[in-house]
């Protein structure tokens, strides 16, 4: 299984991209950021422990629904500090980045941490790609003209109106993430499944316990769906404007064209930049996965007028425009079975 990117091992030392990396090297934006690891990782930590000790203090109530929505929140900035964590942006080596992400996303959050880092690997490898990037694969959305025809009953339905329906069935992305874990650990091939199972066993058990033992069975079922829904919707949000509706590439690109050109950035404040766990800065990341967060910023200029140099197309747009491309895209992918009607 592969582990993890931390800087393209085939690009030449002649290369467009090796002349970057030379500059963003030389200006320390590849260094680790220690400080600001440990002020996000003990903000977050606070956040998550504030959320559950609220929902035992409120006890048996409507108003854990509120909390709900918050842990549906919290849970997106878990996520996003284990999405770091794989890309080494924390720590440097192997062994304890994994046992931070598995903390993270096994224990806080419930999902596979080793399942998720391979299929994100492979999006990185290959950002956009029809037949090798996981994340346009074929399957409730279509991302593909291609792979629409044919499709009939309700997979037809849902993708003749996959842009009105993107929204709505993001709410069940965070089912989706536990479902994929566990048929992934049910495969032999995949390293360390037995501490895996075990961790998202333990987190399920705990989930369901505190439901059913704090609150009345109506209410544990309003904050399951709740917390799920705000969960799935705002990671999918986080995730959605970085790639949706960017070219596809035919795999003859180098690896600066093949990271740049599928991928945008999108603008914002400081709340932007937080909201989005530094996501927004999609193509400094992608080019440099295993840069830390808070240097995505400054090294996003230098990438900016490099790209201008040696002309290489670089979309940025605001959040809004971003999701109303990625909607019109799977709109226009929908169109051939909307006509064939």
């Amino acid at each position: 299984m592969t582990t993890t990117i931390e800087r393209p091992a085939t690009a030449a030392t002649g290369s467009d991209f090796a002349a970057l990396n030379r500059r963003i090297t030389q200006a320390g934006l590849l260094d680790r950021r220690p400080a600001y690891y440990a002020v996000r990782i003990g903000v977050v930590t606070a956040m998550l422990v504030g959320g559950w000790a609220a929902f035992f203090a409120i006890g048996s109530s409507w108003w854990t629904i509120a909390v709900a929505a918050f842990l549906g929140i919290v849970f997106s900035q878990v996520a996003l500090v284990a999405h770091d964590l794989a890309h080494r942006q924390v720590f440097r080596t192997k062994k304890p980045s994994e046992r931070a992400g598995r903390i993270a996303a096994n224990v806080a959050v419930g999902m596979s941490y080793g399942w998720w880092m391979d299929k994100h690997t492979r999006h990185h490898n290959n950002p956009n790609h029809d037949d090798l990037d996981p994340d346009v694969q074929p399957e409730v959305l279509i991302w593909a003209t291609e792979s629409a025809w044919g499709r009939r009953g309700l997979n037809g339905f849902v993708t003749r109106h996959q842009a009105g329906l993107f929204f709505p069935l993001l709410t069940l992305l965070s089912i989706d993430l536990r479902v994929s874990s566990i048929k992934a650990l049910r495969h032999p091939g995949m390293k360390h499944r037995a501490l895996e199972a075990g961790l998202m066993a333990g987190h399920l058990a705990a989930y369901v316990a505190a439901l059913l033992l704090v609150l009345s069975p109506l209410q544990a079922l309003a904050f399951f769906v709740v917390h799920h829904a705000v969960f799935g919707v705002y990671l999918g949000m986080t995730f959605a404007p970085n790639h949706k509706g960017m070219p596809h590439p035919d795999g003859t690109e180098d690896y600066l064209r093949k990271q740049v050109q599928t991928s945008r950035n999108v603008t914002g404040g400081r709340l932007t930049d937080i909201a989005l766990g530094g996501l927004n800065y999609q193509i400094e990341h992608h080019l440099f996965p295993a840069m830390p967060t808070p240097n995505l910023k400054k090294a996003q200029p230098i990438v900016e007028a490099y790209c201008k140099q040696v002309g290489v197309s670089y979309e940025t747009t605001s959040l809004i425009e971003s999701y109303r491309q990625a909607l019109r895209y799977l709109h226009e992918v929908g169109a051939p079975l909307r006509a064939a009607r």
